[in-house]
């Protein structure tokens, strides 16, 4: 029963490469593989196990911790539409122009904010591909180092809290553990707020390192130049750019840090000073609502019809006993939590090449967390591990999500090439933290 399990898995996981739906295959494929069992082999699975599914369901539909989820898009685009973004990088830019390197350490800095109030990948790559990439590239920046910029600070929103990835981790490692295993994702938050500057800050560095040793690579902007830039009233715009998203990031996550109010509660105060920052910018519209309320619907099916098709998939997985199986083989194997805990890393690197974090979290979690409750393994340690790994998976060849954002408003002249190349050094960056929360787990339970 248990191999047959790991076949289910086997089956989802090949036709998941080859660009079927995700969620349709994960409910799909697992509903016809047990169908097919009960009429081959009833006494494996029967209809009886399926009683459980729409309870699962309906526990799923009504969990409040996942209300967070389309909130949380809510405000992301709505700030995208707000312009907030191009108000922030143009005073960056102003700030560090005479650095050399600084349009550069600008933009990361930008994805941080950007990361702390909206954390939707897609548009924020987008957005500073737009406005960043030809400024970067007219000033003379090699085209690999900007375009490593641009995703490498893009993606910052998928560990950077407030993350929806993160909410979604939390939620299938508490769906598959019991009792002390289990987090908070107000606890992740808190846990991954110090890894994600860790990776801003060795952004940063590496930037100073090679434009320091590569100058014609990152020039600075002429000083006069840049004072006919800043023209009169440039405090004020400094102050006015800095000022609005740094009180909605102190609304939405001071609120969840000071124990004030929920995830799901701050999500929805942060919607709010989303709608307030674009009425503030002069942007808001009822046809802006309109499309922002669209794209939030989608991306909220999205998410959710693959929630209840890892749902199906797990209720036939575990009926199978394929997490006792996996736990049976790995303690005859021997391994210890470490040696564990390496090779889950290293196949969701891997997978990351070819497929979508959200598809690595609905099908990987629920199988490895089992095993990891039975190692009595740190869970929100292995979570913030797994959110930094998975976030490889925006960057890494030849399917990373965020290069092929930036490729499709990025001049003729960009290259794949170019994008292929300048992202390496920042996913050794993200391998590098990586490591270091291995060996210091400590640095998670700074703000706990």
């Amino acid at each position: 029963m248990g191999a047959l399990a790991l076949i289910l898995f086997l089956i989802i996981f090949i036709l998941i490469l080859k660009g079927y739906p995700v969620a349709f295959t994960l409910a799909g494929v697992s509903t016809l593989f047990a169908l097919v069992l009960m009429l081959v082999m009833p006494d494996v699975i029967s209809f009886r196990d399926f009683r459980l599914l729409p309870s699962r369901y309906m526990g799923t539909v009504n969990n409040f911790m996942l209300m967070a989820v389309p909130l949380f898009i809510f405000m992301g685009i709505m700030l995208e539409k707000s312009g907030l973004a191009e108000s922030l990088l143009e005073t960056m830019a102003n700030l560090l122009g005479r650095v050399r390197g600084g349009l550069a350490i600008s933009v990361v800095l930008v994805g941080a904010l950007l990361a702390a109030s909206t954390g939707i990948v897609g548009a924020t790559v987008v957005t500073m591909g737009v406005i960043s990439l030809p400024v970067m590239l007219k000033r003379g920046y090699k085209p690999e180092l900007a375009t490593g910029v641009i995703c490498s600070s893009g993606t910052l929103g998928q560990i950077i809290p407030p993350s929806v990835v993160l909410i979604l981790l939390a939620e299938q490692i508490n769906a598959t553990t019991r009792g002390a295993s289990q987090v908070d994702v107000g606890t992740m938050f808190k846990a991954a707020f110090l890894p994600g500057f860790i990776l801003v800050a060795g952004y940063i560095l590496y930037i100073v390192f090679i434009s320091n040793l590569r100058p014609q690579w990152a020039p600075s902007i002429p000083k006069a130049e840049l004072e006919a830039m800043r023209g009169d009233g440039f405090l004020m715009r400094v102050l006015k750019a800095f000022l609005l998203p740094l009180a909605l990031i102190v609304a939405v996550l001071g609120s969840i840090f000071a124990g004030i109010a929920s995830p799901t509660e701050a999500a929805a105060v942060g919607a709010i000073g989303a709608i307030l920052l674009t009425v503030l910018e002069g942007k808001f519209s009822l046809k802006i609502l309109n499309d922002v309320m669209r794209q939030t619907m989608h991306l909220t099916a999205m998410v959710f019809w693959i929630l209840l098709g890892a749902t199906t998939f797990t209720l036939v997985f575990r009926t199978l006993g394929g997490d006792e199986y996996l736990i049976h083989l790995i303690q005859s194997a021997d391994l210890s939590a470490m040696a564990f805990l390496a090779i889950v890393m290293v196949v969701i690197f891997i997978c990351g090449f070819f497929i979508d974090f959200i598809e690595i979290i609905f099908i990987f979690v629920p199988v490895v967390t089992p095993i990891f409750d039975i190692y009595e393994v740190d869970m929100l340690w292995v979570g913030i591990l797994m959110a930094i790994n998975l976030q490889t998976s925006f960057l890494t060849p030849p399917f990373g999500f965020s290069l092929f954002y930036l490729k499709g408003v990025a001049p003729p002249e960009i290259t794949t090439q170019h994008l292929y190349r300048g992202i390496v050094p920042f996913i050794i960056i993200q391998v590098l933290v990586i490591a270091l929360i291995i060996l210091y787990p400590d640095l998670i339970y700074v703000f706990n």
